[in-house]
């Protein structure tokens, strides 16, 4: 009972399913060889061709895949199933590699005799081995004389052939069709998860080193992108691209940060006991949250070399033809399009063409760490582009800069100096990339000669060179592509900034101060000085350093004439005399000078008044002379406030000095 369950169980696993026309196909490359499977031992014809159609590369590996038919076989529940079981593991090799299928009759034959022994036990006939739809209709003895004849002159002699089978995707990393997964140019295979190259150890120090990293980037372009905020017009064209530049990397250290936090959740295909299915990586668009960080991430990327390029092409536009601010500013639509366009197309490209990746390092998605393909195209060729162009302008502006040490001298040092932070990390991750590009094909075949056994997979036949990847080479790698973001926190790091974020961070008492001058600025002028004036002198009103408009002043100067047009009463006469000016602050001390009486007066006593004040001493010179120089003085200071070229209050204050 247990030897049927075991003998069932292995029908179902050992025989791998896959498209008849492939494995024809794959034939051409290989040749005859002798049989020496032992159940097939003793046939019409001894030699066969690899692989079978059932994907089995040798005969080593089919005669595992056949161990469990024995006990079927020594039951002779039928006639026909040792030849039936030989063409399928072992067919007969013909000339120029055909091969040929047993006829329906054979497979139905062998399945009827059989199946009530293998129904008795519980095992049911394997859907490869399906007659109808894998041989042909047909009433023929296998093998065929045609093809016995064909195989007599292709016998070799009985020893082990060795020769190069090239990569065979391993059954626990095989995918689904549809996915449209491929892995060494092998279609419906990714590779395994963790990465294939190194350790668990060394991909846990990887991680956390990547952790830190992306939280130190983080931190640096948060800090400038929040400077940036705090005060938005102290950054101006043609340092305006650092922020942008910033914001990039920001994101960009995000996604590594996420990738740190998920580990292996989003860039690895969990795995499938069940299906004989191991953790594989994960490719293309069918993933939302692999597509998302891949988007986020890639975008990004491009985008930061854009904003850098832009940044020397505004240093080339202010260092050579002597653009100002607004100028460079004029174009700042175009450099957006320029910016984000760009980048977008490219992600775009790569989402149709389904060339995501999962990273098991770092884990995030990314573009270029299994297809070569995809990393010339959209990884060296952009980023060299990029450095070709902006090394260009840079060297354009110093020369320019050397000719004419005017102006932005120190500015254009800064910008020098933060490009040389750029270029030097990022021609560092080209250098990787460059690296990787020339030795992925070393590094993929010294991995399948350690693992094909373990897989049961063809080993590489005549290697000539073997070499593992450094862990330091990827941990240098994912350090410069996160590194690159932090000169940003340099440039806004000064005292100005310090100063920033401490008035920001004590905003109350900013307020406060802001609340004092507004008070300030609003306070309106001594009015009793206006009046006394000289007329010839301009009016002017200085607050805390800054200036009220014209405007302002106006209204002011006309509130205040209109309080004390309020304070003229009408005497008997019909005449006008300032009773009372309720302005607190143009009173003067009481017995300095005695008020007028609110009640009217006629004009002797008021004049019997002013003399009375000035045989005192309380006030200079009230002689009719001084008496009507001080009030034309009064009428002009008057005039000037209100810019109006008299007025009734004008002329009643004439009349009064006339008459008095």
């Amino acid at each position: 009972m247990d030897l049927l369950w075991v003998l069932s169980v292995s029908m179902l696993t050992v025989c791998v399913a896959i498209p008849m026309d492939a494995a024809a196909g794959s034939h051409s490359l290989f040749t005859c060889e002798p049989i020496t499977l032992r159940m097939c031992q003793g046939l019409p014809y001894n030699s066969t061709f690899m692989p079978n159609i059932l994907n089995h590369y040798d005969q080593q590996t089919a005669a595992l895949a056949m161990e469990p038919f024995h006990p079927m076989v020594n039951l002779q529940c039928s006639p026909e199933l040792r030849m039936f079981l030989c063409a399928l593991y072992a067919p007969v090799c013909t000339e120029y590699g055909r091969m040929t299928l047993p006829c329906r009759r054979l497979c139905l034959q062998a399945k009827s005799d059989c199946y009530k022994l293998m129904d008795m036990f519980g095992v049911s006939w394997p859907e490869e081995m399906d007659c109808n739809r894998l041989f042909p209709d047909c009433d023929e003895p296998y093998p065929r004389p045609v093809d016995l004849l064909s195989s007599s002159d292709t016998t070799e002699s009985p020893i082990s052939v060795q020769r190069d089978y090239g990569f065979w995707c391993p059954r626990e990393l095989k995918i689904d069709p549809e996915l449209g997964y491929s892995f060494m140019g092998v279609r419906d295979c990714s590779p395994p998860c963790p990465n294939m190259y190194f350790t668990r150890e060394e991909l846990m120090f990887a991680r956390y080193f990547i952790g830190v990293v992306s939280i130190v980037c983080l931190s640096a372009t948060l800090f400038t992108f929040l400077t940036f905020l705090i005060d938005v017009s102290r950054f101006r064209y043609p340092e305006r691209p650092i922020i942008f530049y910033a914001v990039c990397y920001m994101m960009v250290s995000l996604v590594f940060f996420l990738g740190f936090l998920l580990e292996d959740k989003v860039s690895c295909n969990a795995a499938s006991p069940g299906r004989f299915r191991a953790s594989t990586v994960t490719q293309g668009s069918h993933n939302k949250a692999c597509t998302l960080l891949f988007m986020v991430l890639y975008f990004f990327t491009m985008a930061g070399s854009v904003w850098w390029v832009i940044l020397t092409i505004t240093w080339f536009l202010a260092a050579v033809p002597k653009w100002g601010s607004e100028a460079i500013e004029k174009k700042a639509l175009l450099f957006h399009a320029c910016a984000w366009g760009i980048p977008g197309v490219l992600t775009v490209s790569l989402l149709a063409m389904n060339k995501i990746e999962g990273d098991s390092v770092s884990g995030v998605c990314f573009v270029g760490l299994y297809n070569l393909t995809a990393l010339r195209w959209f990884l060296l060729v952009p980023l060299g582009l990029d450095v070709v162009v902006g090394v260009a302008l840079l060297l354009a502006g110093i020369a320019a800069l050397n000719r004419n040490q005017e102006k932005l001298v120190k500015f254009m040092i800064r910008i020098g100096v933060f490009s040389v932070l750029y270029l030097v990390p990022l021609l560092t991750v080209l250098a990787c990339y460059l690296y990787e590009n020339s030795y992925r094909a070393v590094w993929e075949t010294t991995w399948v000669q350690e693992k094909c056994r373990d897989y049961h997979i063809p080993c590489p036949y005549q290697v000539e060179s073997t070499s593992r990847p450094d862990l330091a080479l990827f941990l240098i790698k994912y350090l410069m592509m996160l590194i690159v973001g932090i000169p940003s926190v340099f440039w806004v790091g000064s005292k100005k900034t310090c100063f920033e974020w401490a008035s920001f961070f004590h905003g109350k008492r900013r307020k406060d101060g802001m609340v004092n001058e507004s008070r300030q600025v609003l306070q309106e002028p001594d009015f009793a000085q206006l009046l006394l004036r000289d007329p010839n002198t301009p009016i002017r009103e200085e607050v805390a350093g800054a200036s009220t408009s014209r405007a302002g002043s106006v209204r002011s100067a006309r509130s205040k004439m209109s309080s004390y047009h309020g304070s003229l009463h009408r005497s008997r006469d019909g005449r006008y005399t300032a009773s009372s000016f309720r302005a607190a602050d143009d009173r003067l001390p009481y017995g300095s000078m005695p008020r007028l009486n609110d009640q009217p007066q006629s004009r002797h006593c008021s004049t019997n008044r002013l003399d009375s004040l000035s045989r005192h001493g309380s006030t200079q010179r009230l002689e009719s002379q001084s008496r009507h120089s001080s009030i034309r003085d009064l009428s002009s200071a008057t005039q000037a406030v209100l810019g109006v070229p008299g007025n009734g209050i004008h002329r009643v204050l004439e009349e009064d000095g006339a008459t008095a």
